[in-house]
């Protein structure tokens, strides 16, 4: 094992009790927050998972704004997302999902500092916080965290893809699994009986009108996963090129895709919507072009939304201890 994950854990171990016996402190925003995060360094759904949450919040009439860090932007302090920006300027995922939910997302170093603005411009009911679990600097009054089955697994970074160990979703309220979870884990059900709530959802990738036998590439946190939903889809890619993730694509990306066309003779270009964002009007010089979406189900979403709304809007929010 790489020494440094021991490092990490120890790290990411003793911030947590700091948090936890009040040394370190949580600030508090005005309006209940609903965090959205995950254990390991991406590819669980976050994004996906806020676009449905936040869907379901709007046929709920609620108002409410998207809180995120902006990863991988170019510029500094808290922004409000311009839906016809760039994705250099507030990040690929931000922009994904104000152009996706029609919200205002504010992004910022400091969360914050980024929900003051939020409350001061929009008056919101509620926050929804981006990527939240590890951001304990920002009281949370209810924490969502997705799960993935290889979780269950993984090691700590640098070694594998954990940000924090299982024992970290003792701070969950609610734990999103797989639909075909279907591992008998005892860590769950551990979970389930101290009150956790357990919420099952489905992952599907929708492509419309794909090129035949498309150069598919994409820039995501695990690339080999969407080029297998790909194929179990019926599709049959000339090539797969990954980029790391949140890639910011430029000129020299677009003649390097170009010229494999040529080579490959493939008839045309696949990509996730995320990548798409980050190609910003690049993608007009790839011909035929089409976009993977990935649609997120939640089993039972009337029982996540009034789960949600009991513990945040309609509770009596000061006379709780708050929780970091």
């Amino acid at each position: 094992m790489n020494p440094l994950t021991s490092l990490y854990g120890a790290a990411a171990a003793l911030r947590n009790t700091l948090f936890d016996r009040g040394v370190l402190s949580s600030r508090r925003l005005e309006r209940p927050v609903v965090s959205v995060g995950n254990l390991s360094a991406g590819g669980s759904g976050k994004t996906p998972f806020v676009i449905a949450l936040g869907e379901l919040m709007k046929a709920r009439g609620i108002p409410f704004d998207v809180l995120s860090r902006g990863y991988g932007r170019k510029t500094r302090g808290v922004l409000e997302v311009e839906t016809d920006g760039k994705a250099a300027d507030f990040g690929d995922e931000p922009l994904l999902i104000a152009r996706r939910l029609g919200v205002p997302v504010i992004v910022g170093e400091s969360r914050y500092e980024a929900g003051r603005v939020a409350e001061r411009k929009f008056q919101p009911q509620l926050h929804i916080l981006d990527d939240g679990f590890q951001h304990r600097s920002l009281f949370r009054d209810f924490d969502i965290v997705l799960v993935t089955e290889r979780d269950f697994d993984d090691r700590m970074l640098p070694s594998g893809r954990l940000r924090e160990p299982l024992s970290s979703l003792q701070r969950a309220d609610a734990i999103v699994l797989p639909r075909d979870f279907s591992v008998h884990n005892l860590a769950i059900e551990s979970f389930a009986r101290q009150g956790k709530l357990i919420w099952r959802m489905t992952r599907e990738t929708v492509v419309p009108a794909a090129p035949v036998a498309p150069i598919v590439f994409c820039g995501i946190a695990r690339p080999r996963q969407f080029f297998g939903q790909l194929r179990a889809a019926g599709i049959t890619p000339a090539a797969e090129v990954i980029f790391r993730d949140h890639h910011v694509y430029d000129k020299n990306d677009i003649e390097r895709l170009l010229a494999m066309r040529g080579k490959l003779g493939a008839g045309g270009f696949l990509t996730t919507e995320k990548d798409e964002v980050s190609l910003g009007v690049l993608q007009e010089e790839l011909k035929p072009f089409a976009v993977a979406a990935l649609r997120l189900t939640l089993d039972h979403p009337a029982d996540v939304v009034d789960a949600i709304l009991a513990r945040t809007i309609f509770a009596r929010i000061g006379e709780r201890k708050p929780r970091s």
